[in-house]
């Protein structure tokens, strides 16, 4: 029987020890040729783009020959203004990225040993990174679509006689979001958060190339598919999957992105449910890379994102 790739030698390419091991001068030089990978490393200046710098190597900071901007390896970045060392700065993304079902704040924080604070302000600025992989993405070939409500926990009440039916709209707080996501079969997610599925899946559809073949379920929302993409439909009352339309790949993104909520971040608030999406479709279309792997992928796409807006000084609002 073959050994799941989760459990392979070759799902294991970096580890914390190894990292530690490298040392914060290794550390800094993985930074500097992630963030510059055309000069080899070299610094180039983010103001004017003069690649001719002062080192200050007493502070790991460049002063520009052109313009005289000082500035670091990470000035401009999702880490700018860091506090961390790079070495626990890398750290952290591989703690990020090991977790196969996400990572709580607390457990970072522990790992690192840093405030709650910083964890959570340092795991949404990956997640931010993260959903890189999905601006202006396209869907093509074979594209399963569905819908999964999350969020708006209605606790029950005490005694028997009062609980009622939480499955059931009018008893539900108004809080609960939808993910509609549009899946390729053996490709790439892009994962949308809406107040309804139907308008999910029409934002979805919007980023499906037109000479796509669409599977849905029987939901009166998807009969709009039928006019734009050739679609098959599956009856989940009967069967799960007929031999050729199901939806089981869509199935998978939310299974684990219910795994996320139920059993490592316990409740997902609605301003952030988007930032977790995009981490599941993520997790989901890397899953068969190694952790390695995924770890220069965070860290490029973390290098190459402007500085949070949302995230940058989060407790000092």
């Amino acid at each position: 029987m073959a050994q799941h790739f989760l459990l392979s030698a070759k799902a294991r390419t970096l580890s914390l020890a190894k990292v530690f091991r490298m040392g914060e001068d290794a550390a800094y030089g993985v930074f500097c040729d992630l963030r510059w990978p055309d000069t080899d490393g070299e610094p180039v200046c983010p103001k004017c783009g003069c690649t001719d710098a002062y080192h200050i190597s007493t502070r790991r900071k460049f002063k520009c020959v052109a313009c005289y901007h000082q500035y670091s390896v990470t000035s401009g970045t999702i880490f700018a203004s860091r506090k961390l060392s790079y070495t626990d700065l890398l750290a952290a993304i591989v703690i990020f990225v090991n977790g196969a079902k996400g990572i709580s704040a607390l457990q970072m924080s522990r790992d690192l040993d840093v405030q709650y604070k910083t964890a959570f302000v340092l795991s949404h600025k990956l997640r931010e990174a993260m959903a890189r992989e999905d601006i202006g993405r396209t869907l093509s070939g074979e594209v399963e679509l569905d819908g999964a409500y999350f969020g708006g926990h209605v606790r029950p009440a005490n005694r028997k006689d009062n609980r009622r039916d939480r499955r059931l709209a009018i008893n539900q707080t108004g809080k609960r979001q939808v993910v509609v996501v549009g899946r390729e079969r053996g490709g790439q997610s892009l994962a949308i958060v809406a107040k309804s599925e139907a308008r999910g899946g029409e934002m979805i559809s919007a980023s499906i190339h037109h000479m796509s073949t669409v599977h849905a379920d029987e939901a009166s929302h998807w009969d709009d598919l039928h006019a734009k993409f050739d679609t098959y439909r599956i009856n989940h009352t009967v069967a799960y999957s007929d031999g050729i339309a199901c939806t089981n790949q869509a199935e998978s993104f939310f299974s684990r992105l219910r795994r996320m909520e139920v059993g490592t971040h316990h409740h997902i608030a609605g301003p952030y449910l988007q930032a977790y999406a995009h981490e599941a479709s993520f997790r989901e279309d890397n899953r068969r890379v190694s952790n390695g792997g995924q770890a220069a992928m965070v860290l490029e796409a973390a290098m190459a994102s402007r500085q949070s807006r949302q995230w940058a000084g989060y407790w000092q609002r």
